[in-house]
């Protein structure tokens, strides 16, 4: 395959391609005219079937409060669960309350997801159904929530796997080339399965969490290996703290209510878990969102001698700064997060935001930089999360923090895992705009031309 007629850099550019690698780079004769190409693009933190299933649920992330998502789902009553997504009750003036539900839904079980994953809140009916009847507030955290999403779950294989499949299309079509997938599940078998009914879209390489990892050591997986040209194993996921939007990640200094938030996993826990994925040749990817948590995942890679991953890192001390370079961690952040979390960060973190998503306090210091959405906390497309980190501004507000912006080019490292240049994967995304250039808002609305996996197209735009 040749590609024709693309600008890389300040070069006019043909490609070819040959056995899924890119062969030769010469000299094209137009004028440049075919767009301009760049390494496809990675989410390097998904949960991809919450993704693709949030897509079918009441949307309530423009709700403003309890009152108003309540609202929102009070005309409903077609089903029999209803479930939303997308709330956040973090700046809301009012909580949330099953009683509040209650009155909007009447007999009818609902279940609403906050955008974070990390709470779930219910009406009395879904709390009977779960398990947790006379619950005071019907609003359930953490390992509780995390145990109604699984049981929320409950569409057929064949018709999530469809909606998957429309999910991958449309990642496609904003350049992605491969994903991270960070559900809570199996996930070996869920895409082995996708694979198989001719999922092509995307390459998928999964994490495995505590409640997996004796199956993953006992089948031999390690970190790296690819069991098809598509899917390859990851790494080990231990959350050990909770979220901002729930007060519930870890911190030195305390909320408004004097608590800390929560350590779910303590150090105690957390250090023979990784020793055991890491002699197993499963590396560890940790999540930490607090301060404290964040420290304390490094000083379990450090005792340990072992590098790895910490995901999210949002709120740091700034002594850890330089720890991850120094302990070969590498930091997964979702740059989105800081535009979607910037009110509640200043209500409940004040006075500590300048050290809320130090990105580029994190490169000075030598550390490696991964880029991610968190979908469906916020929409799996890359260009908008390079755009919030470009730009540290949305909506037309102020820039937050600006001294944290990183440039067009590290966003962009951040967001691929190949070059152009021979020899390297043909996992390309030519787009109608030059991306070193464009504006936030031009990022956020890349025009995307075509996508290339392997050298195959996987979207080409009419």
């Amino acid at each position: 395959m040749l590609l024709t007629d693309l600008r890389l850099g300040e070069r006019v550019v043909d490609i070819r391609i040959a056995d899924g690698l890119i062969a030769e780079i010469t000299p094209g004769s137009g004028a440049g005219l075919g767009g301009w190409v760049s390494p496809g693009l990675w989410d390097h933190h998904v949960h991809f079937t919450q993704w693709a299933l949030t897509s079918r649920r009441v949307d309530l992330a423009g709700a403003t409060s309890a009152r108003e998502a309540a609202d929102v789902i009070a005309g409903i009553r077609d089903r029999d669960l209803i479930v939303g997504a997308n709330f956040r009750d973090a700046v809301w003036p009012d909580s949330p309350s099953a009683e509040l539900l209650d009155a909007a839904t009447g007999g009818t079980p609902a279940v609403l997801v906050s955008a974070d994953l990390h709470a779930v809140w219910l009406n009395s009916a879904a709390l009977q159904l779960f398990g947790h009847a006379g619950h005071p507030t019907g609003l359930l955290k953490e390992d509780d929530a995390f145990a109604i999403h699984a049981r929320l779950d409950t569409v057929s294989d064949e018709i999530v796997d469809g909606w998957a499949g429309d999910a991958a299309a449309a990642a496609a079509r904003r350049g992605v080339v491969g994903v991270v997938d960070l559900e809570m599940a199996w996930n070996r078998g869920a895409w082995e399965r996708r694979i198989a009914a001719g999922h092509d879209a995307l390459r998928v390489e999964f994490n495995i969490y505590t409640q997996d990892l004796d199956r993953a050591i006992a089948e031999g997986l390690r970190t790296g290996d690819r069991l098809h040209e598509l899917l390859t194993v990851g790494r080990y996921k231990v959350l050990t703290d909770g979220s901002l939007n729930t007060r519930t990640a870890y911190t030195w200094e305390p909320y408004e209510d004097g608590s800390h938030g929560m350590l779910t996993v303590p150090p105690e826990t957390l250090l023979p878990l990784m020793r055991k994925a890491f002699d197993a040749g499963i590396l560890p990817d940790v999540h930490a969102i607090g301060d404290h948590a964040n420290t304390l995942a490094l000083d379990a890679f450090e005792a340990l001698g072992v590098a790895g991953r910490i995901e999210h890192a949002q709120l740091l001390a700034e002594r850890d700064y330089p720890r991850f370079a120094q302990l070969g961690v590498e930091v997964s952040v979702q740059p989105e997060h800081a535009m979607d979390d910037r009110d509640a960060s200043e209500r409940y973190w004040s006075g500590r935001t300048g050290r809320l998503y130090p990105f580029r306090s994190l490169l000075d210091s030598g550390a490696t930089l991964l880029f991610g959405s968190d979908a469906p906390v916020s929409p799996l497309d890359p260009w908008i999360g390079m755009a919030a980190a470009i730009t540290r501004e949305r909506d037309g507000r102020e820039p937050w923090h600006p001294e944290q912006r990183v440039t067009h080019v590290e966003a962009l490292a951040a967001s691929t895992r190949s070059t152009i240049a021979p020899g390297q994967p043909a996992d390309l995304v030519i787009t109608g705009i030059d991306p070193s250039t464009a504006t936030g808002d031009e990022l956020r609305h890349m025009p995307v031309l075509a996508t290339l996996l392997g050298g195959r197209f996987t979207y080409q735009a009419n």
